[in-house]
């Protein structure tokens, strides 16, 4: 029976563990420091705006504004299920799927975008709601609120960039996993494929629900 690669440890966030662990790729002991990294995405007309957010006067919250309802957080956690439920179920995933999709990397591929699409398009729309609630609550709340639609502006195109790469490595691990078992007939390896495509599909759903779990708790503490 084949054996699953041997893996490397990586400090880190778990999802760039998985993808180092997965392309044998060794992340260095340290990184560029937060500000200097920025300092690279941020164009000078987004850091004008991000001042703003953070120096500009702010209208104050309107009278009527709704007290923080723990049915928004609700929401989230029932969004955050259906998602995680969604990866479980890709029939590409399952194991009674058997060695279909063994000699073909594009309906993983398929798969792997469409539910990227359905993350985006779900926490996108949380957010924003988060958002509006947070920016009607309070002067505080309001600069937060700017403070995020400026960074999510500013970072989500570099963020959907580096994700959409996350097919191709998967795919170059699919065949890397399936060289040594081709000439042996066996299969147990399209089962550590689909384990570790799971497993990475979780990961980013954790890394794209960060920015609500952020806002739910600045709602909460306001």
């Amino acid at each position: 029976m084949a054996k699953a690669p041997e893996r490397t440890s990586v400090p880190g966030p778990v999802f760039i563990r998985l993808l180092a662990r997965l392309t044998d790729a060794r992340l260095p002991a340290s990184g560029p420091a937060l500000a200097d990294r920025l300092s690279q995405w941020i164009d000078w007309s987004r850091a004008v705006a991000l001042a703003g957010a953070l120096d500009g006067r702010l209208p104050a919250p309107a009278a009527d504004a709704a007290a923080f309802d723990e049915d928004e957080a609700a929401e989230c956690a029932r969004m955050r299920r259906a998602l995680g439920d969604a990866i479980d179920a890709a029939p590409e995933l399952a194991a009674s799927a058997g060695t279909a999709g063994a000699g073909d990397f594009a309906p993983f591929r398929q798969r792997h975008v469409a539910l990227q699409r359905r993350m985006q398009t779900a926490t996108g729309q949380l957010r924003g709601r988060l958002r509006d609630r947070l920016a009607a609550a309070s002067p505080a709340g309001a600069r937060l609120a700017a403070i995020d639609a400026v960074m999510e502006q500013t970072l989500s195109p570099r963020e959907q960039d580096l994700l959409a790469q996350v097919p191709t490595l998967l795919g170059l691990h699919f065949e890397r996993l399936r060289g040594p078992a081709a000439s042996g007939g066996a299969r147990p390896w399209l089962d550590i494929f689909r384990l570790d495509m799971r497993g990475v599909l979780r990961a980013e759903l954790d890394v794209r629900f960060l920015p609500i779990d952020a806002l739910l708790a600045a709602l909460r503490t306001r």
